[in-house]
């Protein structure tokens, strides 16, 4: 989704804008949804010839106190792929879990905690969150960013309204037994994203990936959020960006960005060992993909092909991913909402071929939630090489107001979380 992820080695073209995040909780506003709208090749060649990345810090911290009603064991170790499944906390098997892209963004620490203990007791282990919020123009005060991009140059945000508000979900997640999944970037406009880049440092969306100066600022970015997080057992994997999309490129652009970024970045020097590449999404390094780009198992449909210069299979062999991630949005893809078990399928024969697990890592639908996405779960339970899914989006009761519904969000008590989360974690 725009304020999800593009995943490129996963399979699917979500695309999907998550409804606007109507808070002070962010700094730019977010329009999710399943929408079919792609990047745009802008024509504009200027680039940024230098670029520097200095740090804003503060002292000060949040006051709020959490509220945690259950203790959970503590972890201290790492999740891993095992064969074609994923192991936490040493438990190899078949994993459920959520989106929350806003969670980083709330500044009120209970609010968090509330959200962790929901999904413990719901028996969802794995939570995929946005780890950027890029700005080109400084909020007003309270208002969480984590990036400040202008002129050629990068501020990245550790005070109280910056990362520290990552580290709280970090910490939050550490106490609470759930995994993380972290992205640096987006591929929509969507909280910064690829065209606050494009906004500092010129270029297009499809140049950004070989704009020295973009790439640079970019990686100090991973950089700065890894080292953070590095001993942390709570990182279940790292993303690259979130649906990450070429419009016209040739395959070899994304392959090349993915493949140089993990294996030749500073960011992820000696780290590897650590965490997992997730398939582009890991606790080492992932690549977010819609899964786009796919002969194994093609109907000749959109999804299958290469326009949007992503080829899954290519992407999925690079020996630094541990595992490939995809996405399912059929209507926002022109396909019916039974197509999404083909679409599985392929994904599931494309990672048994490669020797690594594949995660739904979203999908959604914006009405008859159960009746159109159990039998998704179905599938992807059934289905060999796919190792978890994680559905669009978590739904909850803050302190002060409901979270975003994008009409893909699933709300915690409902009668679509029983038959999404209850029924499909119980039948696991």
């Amino acid at each position: 989704m725009h304020y999800s992820s593009v995943v490129l080695l996963f399979a699917g073209l979500a695309s999907a804008q998550v409804a606007e995040w109507a808070t002070s909780s962010s700094s730019t506003t977010s329009s999710t949804s399943s929408t079919t709208s792609k990047s745009t090749t802008s024509s504009t060649t200027t680039k940024s010839t230098t670029s520097s990345t200095t740090t804003k810090s503060t002292t000060t911290t949040s006051s709020t106190t959490s509220t945690t009603s259950t203790a959970v064991p503590t972890s201290t170790v790492f999740p891993t792929t095992n064969g074609l499944n994923f192991t936490i906390d040493g438990e190899t098997g078949y994993y459920a879990g959520t989106n929350s892209y806003w969670i980083g963004f709330l500044t009120n620490d209970a609010d968090v905690d509330l959200v962790m203990q929901h999904l413990y007791d719901s028996g969802l282990r794995i939570l995929r969150v946005w780890g950027f919020n890029d700005v080109n123009t400084i909020p007003s005060s309270g208002t969480v960013y984590f990036q400040y991009l202008t002129a050629g140059t990068a501020t990245i945000n550790t005070g109280a309204d910056g990362l520290q508000r990552l580290d709280y979900v970090v910490a939050s997640a550490e106490k609470h037994g759930i995994k993380l999944i972290i992205n640096f970037v987006n591929n929509w406009s969507d909280y910064g994203g690829i065209a606050a880049y494009v906004s500092a440092f010129g270029g297009s969306a499809t140049t950004w990936y070989t704009n020295t100066a973009a790439q640079a600022a970019y990686q100090t970015y991973i950089k700065t959020v890894v080292s953070r997080y590095s001993s942390s057992s709570a990182i279940f994997a790292w993303e690259l960006a979130n649906e990450p999309r070429c419009n016209g490129c040739d395959t070899s652009v994304l392959y090349n960005w993915i493949k140089t970024t993990i294996n030749s970045s500073p960011a992820f020097a000696g780290y590897k060992s650590r965490h997992n590449c997730v398939g582009l999404y890991s606790p080492d390094i992932s690549l977010p993909l819609e899964g786009f780009g796919l002969s194994t198992d093609s109907d000749g449909s959109y999804p299958f092909t290469y326009g949007e210069g992503l080829n899954f299979t290519l992407n999925l062999d690079i020996d630094t991913i541990d595992f490939g991630t995809f996405h399912l949005y059929p209507n926002s893809w022109g396909e019916v909402d039974t197509w999404g078990p083909t679409w599985i399928k392929a994904h599931g024969d494309a990672c048994v071929a490669a020797g690594k697990p594949c995660l739904l890592e979203e999908y959604g639908y914006p009405s008859n939630h159960c009746s159109v996405e159990a039998p998704w779960q179905a599938a992807a339970l059934g289905t060999k090489g796919i190792a978890g899914d994680l559905f669009w989006q978590w739904g909850d009761t803050l302190s002060t107001r409901q979270t975003s519904d994008d009409t893909n969000t699933i709300f915690y008590g409902s009668s679509d979380f029983t038959c999404l989360v209850t029924n499909h974690v119980a039948a696991i």
